[in-house]
């Protein structure tokens, strides 16, 4: 699912002019066609101000968010010594998710958008990140959105199979994930999770498409110098049935 997802978009923006940093529109009504600062230096600010025109997500998940927010103010020990050996290695340290939320974005954001033979996954081109740092900036009712998504994630993951969602399989994950990821076959009483994961999603696909390796991947060849222009490739003008006629 994840793959196909990544070459459609692929797909859809080779032939076409994109800037630098490509965000998707405001957040996603449906489902995307499918893909922090990342490790490489770029400009963090930027990135925020393009980012400020994704509206939130509706309050559906708000109850659920108060809950999880209550119990991210005391982690456990085994936690809190994970962060402090993060900290002591240089590792990034989340400002606005705690660790479990954290974990959890890592691994929906590499099963949105997998390593394959053209690029990296969503965690090694920094995604986590980048949500973390958007969240922090925006806070307010887009972090309790996230939040509650992630907590109604588990509270079906420990239903269902009595672990949280990074502790089930992957093949339980696909489980919990195939109910929410596509809207028109989602059932009613699974909204919460769908519009949770429609949001989570249009975040992912936007901070790798923004990111150094995501526009890679597309392949965006604008932005270059030129000595000379020779005008449209005729495969191009053929593609397009712009050809000039004999």
């Amino acid at each position: 699912m994840a793959e196909t997802e990544k070459r459609n978009i692929s797909a859809k923006y080779e032939d076409s002019a994109a800037p630098e940093h490509r965000v998707p529109s405001p957040e996603p009504r449906g489902v995307p066609e499918l893909r922090t600062p990342n490790p490489e230096p770029r400009s963090v600010l930027g990135r925020r101000d393009l980012l400020k025109a994704m509206t939130a997500v509706p309050a559906a998940l708000a109850p659920l968010a108060s809950a999880s927010a209550r119990s991210s103010m005391t982690m456990p020990e085994s936690t809190t010594g994970e962060a402090a050996q993060a900290a002591a290695s240089g590792a990034y340290q989340p400002k606005a998710l705690n660790e479990h939320e954290w974990k959890t974005i890592r691994v929906l954001s590499d099963i949105i958008i997998p390593a394959d033979d053209r690029s990296g996954s969503a965690t090694q081109a920094g995604v986590p990140e980048f949500i973390d740092d958007w969240l922090d900036f925006r806070g307010g009712g887009q972090l309790t959105a996230v939040r509650g998504g992630l907590t109604w994630l588990d509270m079906e993951c420990n239903r269902q199979f009595g672990h949280d969602f990074v502790d089930c399989s992957e093949a339980q994950q696909k489980q919990i994930l195939d109910r929410i990821a596509y809207p028109k076959t989602a059932a009613p009483e699974d909204g919460a999770g769908v519009t949770f994961f429609n949001h989570l999603r249009g975040l992912v696909v936007s901070g790798f498409f923004s990111s150094k390796m995501g526009v890679k991947d597309l392949p965006y060849l604008g932005n270059q110098m030129l000595s000379s222009w020779e005008g449209c490739p005729a495969s191009v003008l053929a593609k397009l049935g712009l050809g000039s006629k004999a």
